[in-house]
């Protein structure tokens, strides 16, 4: 993949961050998921992919447009693999909180996995550690491990877990071990990224979250050296079919990063939406400028890009959406 792709991409990431801001806090996040498809899958058509849906809006009779399956890009570039959640973190635009982001990752074609929508165990964790750790391993034995490793006593040592209430004995196996605990209400992706970041104060994410959020993961984590381990959680008859009928012959085994994004290379962008752990929120300036706040990463040369633009609103194709309300209108 020729490395101008990636800007192609974050333009793609941007437009669907920009079209499902509008919806930020006004309590409708359908609208706000409807806005970013709409944007991104008509942004696609610009791009220089030949690309195929491995993750995304669902299958072909849940989902009109972006689901598994469905041919994106004009054709006139690489075969590809598309991993896309146009708006991770629904919910939070709706309620206005952190961490919402649109989110793309592409790799050679036949190299992401496909997810089933179910939930997935996951560990991952940044270079330092990346090989020396097993998913398999209790909590107790993979924190002393990483403490010997980065050479950090247990107390200074953070793992990221996401709120919930499954988690409960994690967060008290953790505390109990004197760790620190940083806790996300929200943003699986990020929350995972995190730990890999070379300015983040985060050593391990722990935890079980969505799948199709742990293959974005992944590829993120591939472009910054890092590593993440999961496993699906099928619960009963129907989510094992299902990982069966995508091609996963082995559902409860521990995935690696091949598994999951291959060994070729990988392009994975986001744009927040709200303000999260590593990207800012969109800002509407005036009524005709807003600006974006980006990350691409590129797995070939693992550099780090963040971008900041600032758009003439005017001046681009942002679909109409129905608004819930008179005040709720589109750009």
């Amino acid at each position: 993949m020729e490395r101008e792709l990636a800007l192609e991409i974050v333009r793609v990431t941007e437009l669907g961050a920009l079209s499902s801001a509008r919806w930020i806090g006004r309590g409708d996040k359908n609208a706000a998921d409807d806005a970013a498809t709409t944007a991104i899958r008509s942004m696609f058509d610009s791009v220089s992919i030949d690309g195929t849906v491995v993750i995304g809006e669902g299958e072909m009779d849940e989902a009109p447009m972006l689901y598994i399956g469905e041919q994106v890009g004009n054709r006139n570039g690489p075969s590809v693999d598309v991993a896309v959640d146009p708006l991770e973190g629904t919910e939070v635009v709706a309620c206005g909180l952190h961490n919402a982001q649109s989110v793309i990752a592409i790799a050679d074609r036949g190299s992401l996995l496909h997810a089933p929508d179910i939930y997935m165990e996951k560990l991952a964790c940044g270079p330092e550690l990346a090989g020396r750790l097993s998913l398999e391993d209790p909590a107790e034995v993979t924190l002393r491990k990483a403490s010997l490793i980065t050479g950090k006593a247990l107390s200074e040592l953070t793992v990221m877990v996401l709120d919930r209430k499954r988690h409960e004995q994690l967060i008290a196996t953790l505390r109990g071990l004197g760790v620190r605990v940083k806790l996300i209400g929200h943003g699986d992706v990020a929350g995972a990224i995190a730990a890999a970041l070379p300015d983040s104060d985060v050593d391990l994410y722990m935890g079980s979250g969505g799948a199709p959020e742990g293959v974005l993961a992944a590829a993120a984590l591939k472009c910054l050296g890092g590593e993440l381990q999961g496993k699906l959680l099928p619960e009963g008859p129907f989510e094992l079919q299902r990982c069966l009928l995508m091609g996963i012959e082995n559902p409860t085994r521990v995935l690696s990063m091949e598994d999951m994004v291959g060994t070729g290379d990988v392009i994975f962008a986001a744009t927040g939406v709200t303000s999260g752990e590593f990207l800012s929120g969109v800002r509407f300036i005036g009524k005709e400028r807003a600006e974006t706040h980006s990350v691409i990463m590129r797995a070939q040369s693992r550099t780090i890009r963040y971008i900041r633009s600032i758009h003439f609103l005017p001046g681009k194709e942002i679909p109409q959406v129905t608004a819930s309300r008179p005040d709720a209108a589109f750009i």
